[in-house]
């Protein structure tokens, strides 16, 4: 078995994940230009977020199940396209109802990809799957960040037909990964050999990883949702609030790449456990003092959450070794439809009360997460999936 991570697939791969979720960092990034352009109650604003996540969460674990079955590389490309030009045509659309169409698409096509990237990034990562996750990972959170720091810029100065120039991302990937197909689909397990798993799957240790998930989930989908117009509504400018958010995507990014070669070596859990302690005081710091200190305590918040996401994903594929396709596709999938429905839910408390509620809201619920995360089992290390790979 291979020890090594393969860097031109895990490249490719993350490629994938940058364009996909590109278009994640350009739904609350467009947030404050719909709520101008549609006159939009922050509800609805949330509505979109929830628009997002129900399509991409539902359907996410069939195409994991499908994924495991039958092996689904052509997801890969579809995903991918599906996700960058479904976000670019609801940047650019005439109407509420348009924009909610264009974003289902765009949920759906995050649903596609996330399943099948997360699994091929496991067959490449050899016996270095943390560190060849956040690798993966990283692609997505750049993605996010270069999203929203991409669509500030274009919406202002080309107006709402500018944001069709959001899919050029999509498209240069999607080319990218339908010439890399043959040399990805090597990796895959060969399916006419008898496979062994070693270690049985735990649905109890899967089911508390899910509640942690979830929990923390809620806080990072109000953060995302309403950061730039928690910033509008203390008089600062668009631009200001998508930096804001822009800084807390691209260190959480940063801390990627520092927590899965720091979870190989220490183990997983103690890494998922420190970062979900420390996210909500650093929320509240971020709510009540603002500024400086406020700015650096979002920063944190993002290498907390986003450092660990790729944690969770091999965390929930050592849970179920058998289904690696379908643990990926639950625990995305449920990640972002509890934090769409999170969003939903956190625009209509910031309606009826306020959006400072709903942001202090948004720290309080992730602290239920601690419970679960200590009495969550240690990853079985082990051995895996034996596969036949392609050495080149």
């Amino acid at each position: 078995m291979r020890r090594e991570i393969d860097r031109p697939a895990i490249a490719a791969l993350s490629a994938g994940h940058l364009a996909t979720d590109f278009s994640n960092g350009v739904l609350p990034a467009m947030l404050p230009f719909l709520v101008f352009r549609f006159d939009l109650s922050y509800t609805m604003a949330g509505g979109l977020v929830f628009a997002s996540a129900a399509a991409s969460s539902l359907v996410q674990p069939l195409f994991g199940h499908l994924s495991d079955r039958r092996g689904a590389a052509w997801l890969l490309p579809v995903g991918v396209g599906l996700a960058g030009c479904g976000m670019a045509l609801a940047a650019s659309s005439s109407s509420y109802a348009l924009c909610v169409v264009f974003v289902l698409i765009s949920g759906l096509g995050t649903a596609a990809y996330h399943p099948e990237g997360s699994k091929f990034a496991n067959y490449v990562s050899g016996t270095r799957r943390a560190s060849g996750m956040s690798l993966f990972s990283i692609g997505g959170n750049l993605g996010v960040a270069l999203g929203a720091i991409a669509t500030a810029p274009v919406l202002l100065f080309l107006g709402r037909w500018g944001g069709l120039l959001l899919a050029l991302p999509s498209i240069v990937v999607v080319v990218l990964l339908i010439r890399s197909l043959r040399y990805l689909k090597g990796f895959a397990p060969e399916r006419r050999r008898a496979r062994e798993v070693v270690g049985e799957d735990r649905p109890g240790a899967f089911s508390l990883l899910l509640g942690v998930i979830a929990l923390r989930s809620v806080g990072w989908f109000g953060l995302l949702t309403f950061v730039p117009l928690w910033a509008v509504s203390l008089g600062h400018s668009k631009a200001y609030g998508n930096n804001l958010l822009s800084l807390m995507l691209i260190t959480g990014g940063v801390g990627t790449l520092a927590a899965g070669p720091l979870a190989d070596r220490i183990g997983r859990r103690p890494v998922l456990v420190a970062s979900i302690v420390a996210t909500p005081p650093l929320t509240l710091v971020f709510v009540a003092v603002g500024g400086v200190a406020g700015a650096a305590a979002l920063a944190l918040v993002g290498v907390c959450v986003v450092g660990t996401f790729g944690l969770t994903q091999v965390m929930s594929q050592e849970y179920l070794p058998s289904r690696i396709g379908l643990a990926s596709g639950i625990s995305i999938g449920f990640s972002i439809g509890l934090g769409g429905v999170a969003a939903a839910a956190l625009g209509a408390l910031a309606d009826s009360v306020d959006l400072r509620t709903a942001l202090y809201t948004s720290a309080a619920i992730p602290a239920a997460a601690i419970v679960l995360a200590v009495l969550l089992p240690s990853p079985r290390g082990g051995r895996r999936l034996q596969t036949e790979t392609a050495v080149p």
